[in-house]
């Protein structure tokens, strides 16, 4: 007869290896400060570190060629130490210079200003529900996937409208909620780097990839879009991956839905359809679209384009891709206003500045987390343990003989670990990136190339990290249609999409770039020759 403990202990379900794994991921990641505390613990850090280095006289031989600018007299990298009197007066007079002059921070915030006028007047809303709805059943997991994908653009939005829409939209098709939502959400967050046109995060990661190649090349800029081949085409690659895993093995593993596990009375989930009015603004938002477009395209197609290189007449290097930033505020603001000027949601500048302001004061954890990753990566930058680090991992590369294209592979492994205890791009790229990209550099790379690897490994796992900010709300929508659903019982269902996107979207960014050799992007080069 067994014991009450005993007892209890045979009535719980054993861990398997795979649990027990996510369960560790879980307490580790819990073990973290806040991002924001990280990147102050990591200033201490660097501080202190330097002071060691720079006591025990810690250097490495500089690659680069005699003359290059920024080389040595004696052609070592020496770690200068910032904990002496003249790193505290270095530290002290760029604090603010270090915050305002961090690249991805202007850049940002311009862009979603723009995207705030088209958010606020339910331009995005309204597109996003029209793109759904009007699916085919047959279309549906497709274009539930493909939306979540472009709902990127949007920030947030994706989460906060489409996830919980999916949901809805399966139930009431009959079909199981739990696949609406995870089809859904594998487009937003898994897809997260993938989209059609360029978004905010396409500035805020090229910011901090150009600053980390100025450690090899002071002269070396990476413009917003630079990774937009790759993202376009990957937008089509993870929406068929994403509906072959949700039809073929989500959808199917879920079985059939019975209404009785729902925490609530779900009814029939009514779909809130498109009034006939929000149709019309959507029609004027296209229009106003598609004027914008066209006059883009006049000022950068023809030969004499003003927005052409002045000097070359060429699109690389061009004002019109430098001020790239620019015309995703353009694109975003002119329909938003136009739609919301047609459906009443906004009437006169002082809804738009309204708009505009209430996406400001949201920003508001960014601009803090801004203010310490600037000082670290300065940090980071004036003490040269970037180049140090890179220049002794780029040699253990060489002498393991990984340094081809198969290194990319482990790259993206890698990023895709750290995702999971540091759930956000712009926090784990600003950490990372001052060490991989003059790394791979070294090893022969362009720093475009890197980025896009980065964003692969970076996407990939956010749909099974409790990590990700939104992972709670999107646990909050679950339990509405099946109210004992767990953590576990989640991240069980989104793995499958994590395992095939990192290796289709792996394989698809090989093939791309070292078999077919087509660039990640306008101008974007696929090696770098330090010596060049």
């Amino acid at each position: 007869m067994h014991s009450p403990a005993s007892q209890q202990e045979l009535q719980q379900p054993k861990k398997t290896l795979f649990t027990r794994f996510l369960d560790t991921v879980e307490w580790l990641g819990n073990l973290l400060p806040h991002p924001i505390t990280l990147f102050a613990l990591f200033c201490l850090a660097i501080l202190i570190a330097s002071g060691v280095a720079g006591f025990f006289e810690v250097a490495v031989a500089d690659p680069r060629p005699e003359g290059a600018a920024g080389r040595s007299a004696d052609g070592m990298i020496h770690v200068v130490s910032l904990l002496n009197e003249e790193g505290l007066q270095k530290i002290v007079a760029n604090l603010v210079k270090n915050f305002t002059g961090f690249a991805p921070l202007g850049t940002v915030l311009v862009a979603m200003l723009g995207v705030a006028i088209a958010e606020h007047s339910g331009l995005l809303s309204s597109a996003m529900r029209g793109l759904v709805m009007g699916a085919s059943r047959r279309m549906v997991t497709l274009v539930v996937v493909f939306a979540g994908i472009v709902s990127n653009t949007a920030s947030e939005l994706g989460y906060v409208v489409l996830v919980p829409l999916a949901a809805m939209l399966f139930h009431s098709l009959g079909r199981h909620p739990l696949a609406g939502l995870a089809a859904a959400f594998a487009g937003v967050s898994g897809g997260y780097s993938a989209n059609l046109l360029l978004g905010t995060v396409d500035p805020l990661l090229s910011g901090i990839t150009e600053t980390a190649a100025q450690m090899i090349d002071p002269a070396y800029s990476v413009g917003p879009e630079v990774n937009w081949y790759f993202m376009f085409a990957s937008t089509f690659a993870i929406t068929i991956m994403g509906a072959f895993v949700t039809e073929k093995i989500v959808e199917p593993k879920l079985g059939k839905y019975n209404s009785e596990e729902a925490s609530e009375d779900l009814g029939k989930d009514k779909m809130g359809k498109l009034t006939s009015l929000e149709k019309k603004g959507l029609k004027a938002a296209g229009l106003a679209a598609l004027g914008v477009a066209i006059l883009l395209a006049l000022t950068i197609v023809p030969e004499n384009g003003i927005l052409r290189h002045p000097e070359t007449g060429l699109v690389a290097g061009s004002p019109f891709l430098k001020g790239i930033v620019a015309f995703i505020f353009v694109f975003f603001a002119i329909p938003g206003f136009v739609y919301g000027k047609v459906v009443g949601s906004m009437k006169n500048d002082r809804d738009v500045i309204d708009a505009m302001a209430k996406s400001m004061s949201s920003m508001g954890m960014y601009i803090v987390l801004v203010f310490f990753a600037a000082q670290f990566v300065a940090f980071f930058k004036w003490t040269n343990f970037g180049q140090v680090f890179a220049v002794a991992g780029a040699d253990f590369l060489q002498s393991i003989g990984l340094t081809g294209p198969m290194l990319f592979f482990a790259f993206i492994l890698m990023c895709g670990f750290i995702n999971l205890m540091i759930g956000s791009a712009s926090a784990q790229w600003a950490v990372t990136a001052p060490i991989f990209v003059p790394m791979l550099m070294l090893v022969g790379y362009a720093p475009e190339t890197i980025q896009a690897a980065y964003r692969i490994g970076d996407s990939v796992t956010n749909i099974i990290t409790p990590m990700m900010s939104y992972f709670g709300m999107i646990l909050a929508v679950a339990t509405r249609y099946q109210k004992n659903l767990g953590l576990g019982t989640l991240i069980s269902t989104m793995l499958p999409y994590s395992i095939i996107f990192i290796f289709g979207w792996s394989i698809m960014f090989y093939v791309w770039v070292f078999v077919l050799g087509i660039p990640v992007g306008p101008g974007a080069a696929t090696y770098y020759n330090i010596g060049g």
